[in-house]
């Protein structure tokens, strides 16, 4: 018996509490995590919820194992003086850091869900690597939501008090070798627990849970952020990469269904100019002219110049981004490439030939330049600019003029795109892309116009009417220029920002951006509203249409002013599953299979017809997803872009 009596009951005991809070203070996260993001994701009931919560705990385990698995083995691990208060210090200390780094991500998530309307994830840090002004983003950010730091600094003193309620007495063992055997089948026993709690299950053929699991346990996708947890997210995306070949059907069927190559004739005796506008965070929530026939009660637009301007142009007001975040929009827009789980532009493959709108106009004597006014490599847009061909690249270094920095990101639009109006044109014909900055979290305008502008219902309609009024101001100086004329303008958002409408929160709605073409030369015939489906990735096929490039490109869009009327197939994804829009359906695609199809017009996923319906329409859809998707990997991983 006495064998037995060393037996560690109250360190395992003990163990087993300080991993148990952790689950505990886990929940209250996920909690705190949907009600500040209650408008965007909407719960029915609190059963409802519950489920949500009870599902969430496999993926609370594997965070809380990931963070915990040092703590748990020095717990363990036999060296006698375990139960001193030194070496338990020692523990409380790690346990504290750990835990509280990991346990920041949730609240972290509270505010960047609202932005990324994706979980944290280990991307951040692709986008947080060209920014020097990280710590004063996170500083502004908390000083605009002190409820995020207030409420991790309460639950933080809960946690240690909570955690110093249950302590262990110091005892030495009495008989090493049955105290060593037992702590050597409780540490085997731990590491298995351990093992098997971090990959989901213990079964061998099964692979551990990632990101794409969540959605399981929902029949709501957006349910899917409540079943994880940020530190899940994070630590499953490290290191990863799901750009992996895929066959799902054979080059015939891609061919003839995707049409990944295009050839557009078009007879162009002077070739226009082309300028591109990527409005930083444009929903197309904002703008009216996208709103007439949306019939959202109580509707007030905060762009009246891009409406007035889209009433003298072909505007696109079902039209979709193909990515969430900037450097997204930028890949997406100008090499015709969108973002699927993985950022095509912090992929291993980003660095390849591309062929884009750049390369169609630097081939055909353009001069091309990219236009951003933040600090020179901000948001990874010089690096890929570079790969883009662009021969000149103009920011806050080349502009020159710090006093107009916002303090923040960059310099205001409105001096920005006066400068960009000004110094374009010096050589004919000419590419030139502007990437604006103010529409932006801090939310913040020139102190010079405060009052200027309506307050609106959330902090995005004051600025994106700023960058509205700075457009108006573009335009103002650019007419007595003499490129103006023989120009051509596309105007679009590189992804969405806060919504207010319920319309707009529906997770399609997500994507919605706006989308004009506009040209004072009426020969380009550039006037209308058509009702189709566009994406940003149309917008390098169109233009190498207008300029007249009557050679192959390689695009998975499609020129939005041909007569070859190509069916369009709308692609993103939401972070975890991808998303394609083709026909009358939406489909919903994990990478191997196709886990959901919806209507289209149920632009918030609501009711789930894959197991409801089956019609030759929706058997074809599944498989032109799947070819679509195999060819971008294809095309991707082996560098075949050019």
């Amino acid at each position: 018996m006495k064998f037995f009596k060393e037996f560690r009951k109250q360190e395992v005991l003990v163990l087993f509490y300080r991993i148990f809070l952790a689950y505990v203070f886990y929940q209250i996260a996920r909690l705190l995590f949907w009600y500040f993001n209650k408008d965007l994701i909407k719960v029915d009931s609190v059963s409802d919820y519950f489920n949500l919560a009870f599902h969430g705990t496999a993926f609370d385990t594997t965070a809380i194992l990931y963070v915990n698995a040092l703590f748990i083995l020095l717990s363990l691990v036999p060296i006698i003086i375990n139960t001193k208060k030194g070496y338990q210090k020692i523990l409380f200390w790690l346990y504290f850091i750990t835990n509280g780094i990991a346990y920041a991500m949730n609240f972290g998530d509270f505010i960047y869900y609202r932005f990324a309307q994706a979980r944290l994830t280990s991307t951040a840090f692709d986008v947080a690597k060209h920014e020097s002004n990280v710590f004063k983003v996170f500083t502004v950010s908390i000083g605009q939501h002190p409820f995020v730091l207030i409420w991790f600094i309460v639950l933080m003193g809960l946690w240690v008090f909570l955690y110093k309620k249950v302590k262990i007495t110091e005892r030495k063992p009495l008989q090493l070798i049955p105290y060593f055997i037992w702590s050597v089948l409780v540490v085997c026993a731990a590491a298995v627990l351990v093992v098997g709690g971090i990959r989901g299950d213990f079964k061998h053929s099964t692979r551990p849970i990632n990101l794409v699991d969540a959605n399981r346990f929902v029949t709501n996708p957006l349910h899917g952020n409540i079943v994880l947890n940020s530190t899940f997210s994070f630590f499953r995306t490290l290191g990863t990469n799901n750009f992996k070949e895929v066959h799902f059907v054979d080059q015939k069927f891609i061919d003839d269904n995707i049409h990944p190559y295009k050839m557009y004739e078009r007879n162009v005796e002077s070739r226009p100019n082309i300028v591109i506008f990527i409005v930083e965070s444009f929903g197309r929530e904002y703008s009216g002219a996208f709103n007439k026939d949306k019939n959202i009660k109580d509707y007030v637009s905060y762009t009246p110049f891009i409406d007035s301007l889209a009433g003298q142009s072909l505007i696109f007001p079902n039209t979709f981004a193909n990515g969430r975040q900037s450097i997204h929009g930028m890949s997406s827009v100008l090499a015709g490439v969108p973002s699927l789980t993985d950022a095509f532009t912090s992929s291993p493959y980003s660095n390849q030939k591309i062929q884009s709108i750049v390369s169609v106009c630097n081939e055909l004597g353009y001069d091309t330049s990219f236009y951003h006014g933040a600090p020179n490599g901000s948001m990874g847009f010089l690096g890929f600019g570079n790969i883009l061909g662009f021969k000149h690249y103009f920011g806050k270094t080349e502009y020159n003029h710090d006093e107009d920095f916002d303090g923040m990101w960059a310099i205001w639009d409105e001096p920005f795109l006066q400068y960009f109006a000004r110094n374009v044109g010096k050589t004919q014909p000419f590419m030139a892309t502007v990437f604006t900055a103010s529409s932006h979290h801090p939310f913040k305008i020139p102190q010079k116009y405060n009052g200027k502008f309506k307050k609106g219902k959330i902090d995005m309609h004051e600025p994106i009417q700023y960058t509205d009024y700075s457009i108006k101001k573009y335009f103002e100086t650019a007419k007595k220029q003499p490129w103006y004329n023989n120009t051509i303008f596309v105007f679009t958002g590189d992804h969405t920002n806060e919504v207010y409408y319920p319309e707009y929160e529906k997770i399609m709605n997500r994507f919605a951006v706006p989308l004009i073409f506009y040209s004072p030369n009426p020969a380009y015939q550039l006037k209308g509203v058509n009702q189709e489906e566009a994406q940003q990735i149309d917008i390098y096929p169109t233009l190498a249409d207008l300029i007249g490039y009557n050679k192959k490109i390689r695009s998975w869009g499609r020129s939005l002013v041909s007569d070859k009327k190509d069916l369009p197939i709308i692609a993103n994804s939401d972070g975890t599953v991808e998303q394609f829009i083709i026909g009358n359906y939406t489909y919903r695609f994990d990478g191997k299979n196709v886990v959901g199809v919806y209507d289209k017009t149920d632009l918030g996923l609501e009711t789930n017809l894959l197991d409801k319906i089956k019609t030759p329409e929706i058997e074809k859809g599944k498989q032109i997803a799947k070819a679509w998707y195999q060819d971008y990997m294809n095309k991707v991983i082996n560098r075949k872009l050019n």
